[in-house]
């Protein structure tokens, strides 16, 4: 929302082009500051704006062309944990991107996804999950985001939501994983409040109360590289 009011034209990409579904337990008005009002403002933007109605393929998008685009953002909840972050075609977005220091922003659980950029996504996220450390951190050499300060939903902030909703563990630790791969990772001390984090074009916020920070500072830098252009 804040990307079109600040005049751009937003492009609904998926894997395989369908439109995302609203998971529940965010369609609440705890996640809008317990205003119901802009609760009703989400949704009707998220049902009726155009730019959320015709999702595309990611795929379509790389052929269609990606110079065309100033700037890339991935939002979090945990399915980038399973299918972003092993998804070859955005790891050519991601790598084109950041060839041309083009902003690129990750919030909450999306900052995982920034690791489809390696050649060998699939492998390391594999090797995460077994458990097997050096093979991952072998899988992660070259890493384009290596070096880069940046943050994302922590250990302690996910496990309330794995007792309380998902009634399940997730596969791995989303900071130690980024670590492990070359990112340096901080997260608040303190759980659920803003933190987002600027490094170059990367754009990271930490959890869902980072949005309007990290919205902010993607408009700053989306209005620099267009102005600049």
């Amino acid at each position: 929302m804040a990307l079109v009011e600040a005049g751009y034209d937003v492009v609904l990409a998926t894997p395989d082009g369908t439109k995302p579904h609203i998971d529940p337990v965010s369609d609440v008005a705890q996640h809008f500051g317990d205003d119901e009002a802009a609760l009703q403002r989400g949704r009707a933007f998220f049902n009726d704006n155009p730019g959320m109605k015709n999702a595309r393929t990611l795929r379509s998008v790389i052929d269609e062309g990606l110079d065309s685009y100033a700037g890339i953002f991935v939002p979090g909840g945990q399915a980038p944990v399973v299918d972003l972050m092993q998804d070859a075609d955005l790891g050519e977005i991601l790598r084109h991107f950041h060839a041309r220091r083009k902003p690129t922003a990750f919030l909450c659980h999306g900052p995982i996804a920034a690791l489809a950029a390696l050649p060998q996504t699939k492998e390391y996220r594999a090797a995460l999950i077994s458990g097997d450390l050096a093979k991952a951190s072998e899988l992660a050499k070259g890493w384009q985001y290596a070096g880069y300060k940046m943050t994302v939903f922590s250990a302690s902030e996910e496990k309330p939501i794995e007792e309380h909703i998902l009634h399940g563990k997730l596969y791995f630790n989303m900071p130690d994983a980024l670590h492990r791969a070359g990112g340096e990772v901080t997260t608040t001390p303190v759980d659920f409040s803003p933190h987002v984090i600027e490094d170059r074009e990367l754009i990271t916020g930490q959890n869902p109360r980072s949005d309007h920070p990290l919205a902010a500072k993607l408009v700053e830098a989306l209005n620099r590289v267009t102005v600049s252009a």
